[in-house]
């Protein structure tokens, strides 16, 4: 997963055309590093489909509370700089969860106009 460590080199992700999900972590967080196994098969299974950047909430605080990203992990999905759908909350987050919630976005953003 790529990781993106300034709001500029955000906002030029989620202005691209296709879906972008911005996975929302840090450093400390247990919940976070528990995703990590399993988040690169999730990524190939979407691959061509769905770009996933790394966000550490802690580096870009200011963009954060702009977003409104108060758990973490967090998920955001993205398409032409505009919010899709979100997955936010403090809960520990399955691969199954995840899942659907890409899933869900990838609905979402085909059903919005071009």
């Amino acid at each position: 997963m790529r990781k993106i460590d300034t709001e500029a080199a955000f906002r030029e992700q989620i202005a691209q055309e296709g879906l972008t999900v911005a996975v929302f972590k840090t450093t400390w967080c247990k919940d976070c590093h528990y995703i990590e196994p399993f988040m690169p098969e999730v990524e190939a299974h979407y691959a061509g489909r769905v770009d996933f950047v790394e966000l550490d909430r802690d580096d870009l605080e200011a963009l954060c509370s702009e977003l409104n990203i108060l758990g973490i992990p967090s998920f955001i999905a993205f398409r032409k700089g505009q919010e899709v759908v979100r997955f936010v909350n403090k809960l520990r987050k399955s691969r199954e969860e995840i899942e659907q919630f890409v899933d869900r976005a990838l609905q979402v953003a085909e059903a919005l106009p071009n």
